[in-house]
């Protein structure tokens, strides 16, 4: 009778901040993001206190092993891409023709001179397998509750973070990653300025990242097209078509 009760408490009243639920939050938002495929148009603004540029690019993505990044423009950097396969990463730039593979030693330099390090262009999926997450706690934000969750990295994850605490809207709307170092200190933190639905959902057009040691400079990224019911070709992925696009 005992743990009949207790079973039934469990269904109507479930316990919450167990790991379970917060991870399946996150990988919730992170599926609603990318979709199983996906082709947008986004634009990267990098602001610093003397100077700002931006690039456009295109980028197609197929689950969370998969992801082609083309810039568009600025001309002197157009052709240049990045391809994610399997957890590796190579870029390719055409001024010398030649494609190199990112080694892991890389991973936290800075892409294209942005914000935004090659770990956080490449692996948006280590955060779920890698991690060990607690919900802090559930706030009500006018018709929204928004989730608080602190992710810790185990022992054997090949990250740098000492930890990442993530916002996220019961609709899967990531509103704000942030990532902090092995003493606790915030390094940098990735903040949703603006959400609009594209193919019927809703996601973070407009995300801002910006490092607290670097007041005033932030790296924006735009996203002006998306669609996610695009059917794309295996193909896509490969190390010919970062070369030489099709």
């Amino acid at each position: 009778m005992e743990k009949l009760l207790l079973i039934i408490l469990l269904v109507l009243f479930p316990l919450s901040g167990n790991a379970k639920d917060a991870k399946s939050i996150i990988k919730n938002a992170i599926d609603k993001y990318r979709g199983e495929t996906s082709y947008s148009e986004v634009e990267m603004i990098i602001h610093r206190k003397s100077w700002q540029r931006s690039m456009v690019m295109k980028v197609w993505t197929k689950g969370l092993d998969n992801s082609l990044v083309r810039i568009i423009s600025p001309k002197k950097d157009a052709g240049s891409g990045n391809l994610l396969k399997d957890d590796k990463m190579w870029s390719y730039t055409p001024k010398i023709n030649r494609v190199i593979k990112i080694p892991s030693s890389m991973s936290n330099q800075s892409w294209m001179g942005s914000d935004f390090s090659n770990n956080d262009i490449a692996r948006a999926d280590d955060i779920i397998d890698h991690y060990v997450h607690k919900l802090l706690k559930e706030e009500i934000k006018g018709d929204h509750t928004i989730f608080h969750i602190e992710s810790t990295p185990t022992e054997e994850a090949p990250v740098v973070w000492g930890k990442e605490v993530l916002q996220i809207r019961d609709d899967d709307v990531i509103l704000e990653h942030a990532f902090y170092d092995q003493d606790g200190e915030l390094i940098k933190k990735l903040s949703t300025l603006e959400i609009k639905e594209f193919s019927g959902r809703a996601i973070p057009a407009i995300q801002r990242m910006q490092k607290t040691d670097s007041e005033g400079e932030w790296t924006e990224i735009r996203i002006h097209v998306a669609d996610y019911s695009v059917k794309i070709p295996t193909r896509t992925f490969t190390l010919t078509n970062l070369r030489n696009p099709r």
